[in-house]
């Protein structure tokens, strides 16, 4: 029998599993854009997420010994009301991203996935009564700036980073108030999409125009859509337990990182304008974690002081 993992090996590998969710995020729009490299259109990318999405977390909560909470929210219609209104938000944040990456418009993806921490901190205050200190309503005007300079280079308002920072951020909020694990949770949000995702895809193939099928490795990366969902997920919600708010703070911006390295690679267009408004966001996001590790050594030092009193 192997002697109990120490506190310092835990930590190590809830960081390991933190950073390896994040990257698997960051390089999704890669896998989106080879399954749309075979013909696949972000609708039915979409449907083949959901459908193998499913079980993938099925399987999850399953190791995670969740079966009986699965059974439990399916027995509670308000908690199912919620997650009608998550997978709601889920699907349209999906459906937006996938459609954004594949028509090359990851830098959009990865601005409003920038945006998002700063959305859940304003959402916190408005819905939950949080208190947001001058830092965090700093960090706040920086991205609010970052957005009008986005708006002025597209030359509109920019639609998808706000459809995704909103629908993201809309997501967190919902699933707050779920009393469920994220794998139970994700389950059964695919299990709410599953018929029309379903429906969708047996048209397709009634139609002659899917892509499950038409060839090996096309078939293996729609399939790849659904660990490529729940993996994630899960290692998430393990880190997340084990892991220091200012950790999880820090570790949230490498997803868009990598986008905004792919967008700049693929030669997405970007101007001084863009520039400008990713500097701002950067330095919002800056601001941001600034204020995540001063909250997480106030409290190290308040538990400190508390243990030397005793």
């Amino acid at each position: 029998m192997s002697p109990p993992s120490s506190p310092g090996s835990e930590a190590r590998l809830a960081l390991a599993a933190g950073i390896g969710c994040y990257l698997i995020w960051g390089f999704v729009p890669l896998a989106f854009q080879a399954m749309g490299a075979f013909g696949a259109s972000s609708w039915e990318i979409m449907a083949h997420r959901i459908v193998w999405g499913a079980p993938t977390a099925l399987v999850l909560a399953l190791i995670a010994r969740q079966g009986r909470q699965i059974l439990d929210v399916v027995r509670r219609p308000r908690v199912l009301a919620w997650l009608c209104l998550s997978s709601g938000l889920i699907a349209t944040n999906w459906a937006v991203y996938i459609w954004s990456v594949n028509s090359g418009r990851v830098l959009e993806g990865s601005f409003g996935y920038y945006i998002t921490p700063l959305i859940n901190m304003a959402s916190g205050a408005i819905v939950f009564r949080e208190r947001i200190d001058r830092v965090g309503a700093l960090a706040i005007a920086f991205a609010a700036v970052g957005v009008v300079f986005q708006g002025l280079a597209l030359g509109h308002l920019p639609v998808i980073s706000l459809v995704l920072a909103f629908s993201f951020g809309g997501y967190g909020v919902v699933r707050k108030q779920v009393q469920a694990d994220a794998q139970t949770g994700l389950f059964i949000e695919c299990m709410l999409l599953i018929v029309p995702a379903v429906a969708f895809l047996l048209w397709l193939a009634h139609q002659g125009v899917g892509h499950f099928g038409a060839s090996t490795p096309a078939t293996l990366w729609l399939v790849f859509a659904g660990p490529m969902t729940a993996v994630p997920l899960a290692l998430f919600a393990w880190c997340a337990r084990r892991l220091p708010l200012s950790t999880i703070a820090f570790m949230q911006f490498i997803g868009p990182t990598i986008g905004f390295a792919i967008g700049v690679a693929q030669h997405e267009p970007f101007g001084p304008l863009n520039a400008t408004a990713f500097a701002f966001i950067w330095t919002g996001a800056a601001v941001f974690l600034y204020g995540a590790w001063r909250r997480s050594r106030q409290v190290r030092m308040a538990i400190a002081q508390a243990a030397g009193v005793e």
